[in-house]
């Protein structure tokens, strides 16, 4: 099943419990243990400037979009082998419509 949009506060509660350590979004944040995720739609995996990347990150080559990251989410380890990312993923598609909703507004 592909994305379908989803409720962006329960998305925000979502990647505050599940992202919010590895990952920032607003513009000019840093990077942390994750890259930050500002411009994250329309953007290929592996290329922010100043995080260092796997290899497998880097050579995947998607540009990330609703489908994709709804593919991602659910288990990033299959996605991209070879991904350092250490998340499990969320397996309940309502929870990734709602997070990627949530992106869509705070990464952009």
């Amino acid at each position: 099943m592909p994305y379908s949009q989803g409720d962006a506060a329960k998305g925000a509660a979502i990647f505050k419990r599940s992202c919010a350590l590895c990952h920032t979004v607003g513009a000019g944040e840093p990077n942390k243990v994750g890259p930050n995720l500002h411009g994250l739609f329309g953007r290929k995996t592996g290329s922010v400037d100043g995080f260092s990347y796997t290899a497998a990150n880097v050579k995947k080559g998607v540009v990330w979009g609703e489908d994709t990251l709804f593919e991602y989410l659910e288990n990033p380890k299959k996605y991209i082998p070879g991904t350092s990312m250490n998340f499990v993923g969320l397996k309940k598609e309502k929870d990734r419509n709602d997070l990627i909703t949530w992106l869509k507004q705070a990464t952009a």
